[in-house]
């Protein structure tokens, strides 16, 4: 697995064609969700814009009129830095700026929230835990599979930002 490092000022990481793969599909369903699937009545759309005033409806639509759209677009925007950063369906080496290694840190965070509301990973799941009963239920599931991208996508997130602080 891909773990960034500091080098020359920048954030490096080498993927597999695998990797690459499955990060380009989940950026691009996050952009996806943001455009062609922007829904407000669905729950991850709920997770990635929440109300702001949970309990006044009125001011959070709002709010929401003055804010999602550029909110909306940076999501877009952090999503795409991923598409652009990567290799195009081959393994290879992605080098980051200060600036795209941000845009990397908040648009793997989006997917990950969305994946989360979609496994039902609340909170307090146990990561491994759930991924052995997935796996002892069905070792071919799709779940399996989509927990597995989760747990991917916090290692590299974890990795970026710990490249960051370094």
């Amino acid at each position: 697995m891909s773990m960034f490092h500091r080098q020359a000022g920048r954030y490096v990481a080498v993927f597999a064609v695998d990797e690459v793969r499955v990060l380009r599909k989940v950026a691009s369903e996050v952009v996806g969700l943001l455009t062609d699937g922007f829904d407000h009545t669905d729950p991850v759309v709920g997770r990635l814009f929440p109300a702001v005033y949970p309990k006044d409806a009125p001011d959070t639509a709002e709010f929401r009129r003055y804010t999602e759209g550029d909110l909306k677009t940076a999501k877009i925007d952090q999503a795409g830095a991923i598409l652009a950063a990567l290799p195009d369906e081959a393994s290879g080496e992605v080098r980051l700026d200060a600036e795209a290694a941000e845009a990397w840190l908040r648009a793997l965070n989006d997917a990950r929230l969305a994946m989360g509301v979609r496994l039902e990973i609340k909170d307090g799941t146990d990561l491994g835990e759930e991924l052995d009963d997935a796996v002892a239920e069905d070792p071919g599931s799709s779940r399996v599979f989509q927990l597995s991208v989760y747990a991917y996508l916090g290692y590299l997130q974890e990795s970026l930002l710990n490249a960051l602080i370094d």
